[in-house]
């Protein structure tokens, strides 16, 4: 992605478009968190989640990972503390008795983290799921230690704890648009190890997934983008028009004869245990 340019500040400049959270939120829940789908199904089928699984899910985002856990029979909780208007999507999708349908199974929505269930919790979880993938934001590792470190005291002992980082950038057309031109250093194999270890837990398997990105056009990719919150350090310095128009010129080369944007990524999974 080409250096975003440092706005100058003219007399009696327009404000720069502001971003809408809900509408973000939105883009989330309806263009970009389906393209983890893949790596959910992998884990999923991997742990054979089911009936008896109980699944706490970390950063849950809009809920698709969770909704698609109930489906299998889990009893599923989520915890987010990075978007109000996400967690009230996830809400929606997960306890829709306003809509007149039955909530689906045994499902919780927390805004907040994973302290904050402390207490409240009737049994321990046997799966703790942290899908977000860490390695394109400066100290998401770090977070996600705080994170598993609040959260695996919830867990039974030996319950898997799936943590979950970005491919090789030469396996990952994605990074080639992200800001700073990529993921910065290249992850490192034991990356994630070493996340789960200062955690306290021991790496118990691992695999990687093919989670091409796919959008039906450059705009729904643009939006879909945008919603990551990756580039929002960058819409902080210019605004959200400026970063639009840069990741349009970037998405060029990923663009298809008909239109639609193809960028085909690998994941990698780590599943651990705790103690």
């Amino acid at each position: 992605m080409t250096p975003t340019l440092v706005r100058h500040h003219l007399p009696h400049a327009a404000a720069p478009p502001r971003v809408d959270p809900c509408a973000r939120a939105r883009d989330w829940a309806e263009i970009q968190e389906r393209m983890l789908v893949p790596l959910y199904e992998a884990v999923y089928e991997r742990l054979e989640v089911g009936a008896g699984t109980r699944v706490l899910g970390l950063r849950c985002g809009t809920g698709l990972a969770l909704l698609m856990a109930a489906s299998r029979g889990a009893a599923v909780t989520g915890v987010d503390s990075s978007s109000p208007e996400r967690v009230a999507l996830a809400r929606e999708r997960l306890l829709p008795d306003g809509w007149g349908t039955r909530a689906r199974g045994d499902a919780r929505i927390v805004e907040g983290s994973p302290s904050d269930l402390a207490g409240r919790t009737t049994a321990a979880y046997t799966l703790v799921t942290a899908f977000e993938p860490i390695g394109c934001a400066p100290g998401d590792a770090e977070e996600l230690g705080e994170l598993l470190s609040a959260a695996t005291p919830l867990a039974e002992r030996g319950a898997a704890v799936v943590l979950v980082g970005w491919g090789p950038p030469e396996r990952c057309a994605t990074s080639a648009v992200l800001p700073g031109q990529g993921c910065g250093q290249a992850p490192r194999r034991d990356d994630l190890e070493e996340v789960a270890q200062r955690a306290g837990l021991r790496p118990d398997g691992s695999g990687r997934v093919a989670c091409p990105f796919g959008y039906a056009d450059v705009e729904s990719a643009v939006r879909g983008l945008l919603s990551t919150g990756l580039f929002d350090a960058a819409v902080g310095a210019t605004d959200v028009v400026q970063v639009g128009k840069e990741l349009t010129e970037a998405l060029h080369p990923y663009q298809r004869g008909d239109g639609t944007v193809w960028m085909p990524n690998v994941f990698r999974y780590l599943i651990a245990r705790t103690g």
